[in-house]
């Protein structure tokens, strides 16, 4: 039996600084919220797929959805938060 296996170098080499930044990953933190609702609201459509939604499934993505943009609010209104110069006019 004959292996295959690579016999050049990697045509792009992984540099040694591509882990994310301290910043990435606090920007990932604060989107967190917002990022584990629209996963809940995909997982409450990806359920009703393969059957026509009943009452409870149509409350359940209205909630998710209810959920989304109440975190999508949460982060706009945080973001505008922390840019504002805090000066009052």
């Amino acid at each position: 039996m004959k292996h295959i296996v690579a016999l050049q170098n990697l045509v792009t080499p992984w540099p040694d600084g591509l882990e994310p930044s301290d910043a990435d990953l606090d920007a990932i933190e604060q989107e967190m919220p917002l990022i584990l609702a629209r996963v809940d609201l995909l997982d409450a459509q990806i359920m009703t797929l393969d059957r026509t939604p009943s009452e409870v499934d149509e409350r359940r993505i209205r909630r998710a959805r209810n959920r989304v943009l109440a975190a999508r609010r949460d982060l706009a209104n945080c973001v505008a938060g922390s840019t504002g110069s805090g000066d009052a006019a």
